[in-house]
């Protein structure tokens, strides 16, 4: 009789439970089913749609690895990624050769491009992308971004690029280096190994500061005063990741120049280097330029 009342009174209760869990499993679907129905569309988004191909530039004192890590991401989601070489040797020689290679290139030919720069690559792709129709975004990395007859340096000599780890004297901060064909008075500019770590590198581990330093390609110094014409971001809308710990540029003045070519700005916990220590927040932030784009 016992065995009898006792299971009477705990039927009610299994039901009751088993109508929870059961509530409770369809609300967990439809949860999963939401959140796989907006990856899905995250996927499928790009359905009638042209995916832009990606060109990432590089800036001084990096090569195109300095992109390894968003490359892996962009290529995971089905953009074709380009990071041509930047020859770093002046501001108009530098956005010829990369004009060239959005202009010339048959891989390129007739299909809508993101273009992307990194420290000085903000000032090429700034030059380069200038009329050029099937660049639809520019994407700044911790990158200049210069208005017509502006300079990398006349920009670190504003108000908001004091503090600059690259600014006071170069003796302190680079070794020149000759180097063939130079015009008088240039020459390679390598930065100095404390230099490197300390300041270009600054939150990255010091055995990776380490290999990139060995490693970096020198910017030529005219480059820092050559002077901008009229810029892209005029007529392409843009995008600016700001590390709000870069040492070399400022994170007022990448604001300031941001805000003036009205970007829209994402901020990371990052220095001069996100492109390497967050290499996922700039990944998302070109792939919403080229959502908007395409």
């Amino acid at each position: 009789m016992n065995a009898i009342v006792t299971a009477r009174s705990i039927r009610p209760r299994i039901i009751v439970v088993a109508a929870v869990l059961a509530m409770l499993g369809l609300l967990a679907a439809a949860i999963a089913g939401g959140a796989a129905r907006a990856a899905s569309a995250r996927g499928l988004s790009w359905a009638g749609r042209t995916k832009p191909v990606i060109v990432l530039e590089h800036g001084a004192w990096a090569d195109s690895s300095s992109w390894d890590g968003v490359i892996r991401i962009l290529t995971r989601e089905g953009f074709s990624v380009y990071a041509p070489p930047n020859p770093l040797r002046g501001l108009t020689t530098d956005a010829a050769y990369l004009r060239d290679f959005l202009t010339e290139n048959a891989a390129l030919a007739g299909k809508p491009i993101v273009l992307v720069g990194h420290s000085y690559g903000g000032a090429v792709i700034t030059d380069a992308a200038v009329g050029d129709p099937e660049v639809k975004a520019l994407v700044y990395v911790d990158a200049f971004i210069p208005a017509k007859g502006e300079s990398i340096s006349a920009l670190l000599a504003r108000p908001q690029g004091a503090g600059s780890c690259i600014g006071g004297n170069p003796a302190t901060v680079f070794d020149p280096v000759p180097f063939p064909g130079a015009p008088p008075g240039d020459a390679d500019l390598y930065l100095q190994p404390d230099k490197f770590q300390d300041c270009f590198a600054s939150g990255l581990s010091a055995r990776e500061a380490a290999l990139l330093a060995a490693t970096q390609r020198p910017l030529a110094a005219n480059a820092a005063t050559d002077i901008s014409g009229t810029p892209a971001w005029l007529t392409i809308p843009s995008w600016a990741v700001i590390g709000t710990a870069d040492k070399v540029i400022p994170p007022a003045l990448l604001t300031f120049m941001a805000h003036r070519a009205g970007a829209r700005i994402t901020y990371v916990h990052a220095g001069h280097l996100s492109l390497i220590s967050q290499p996922g927040v700039v990944a998302r932030v070109i792939v919403d330029a080229a959502w908007a784009a395409s």
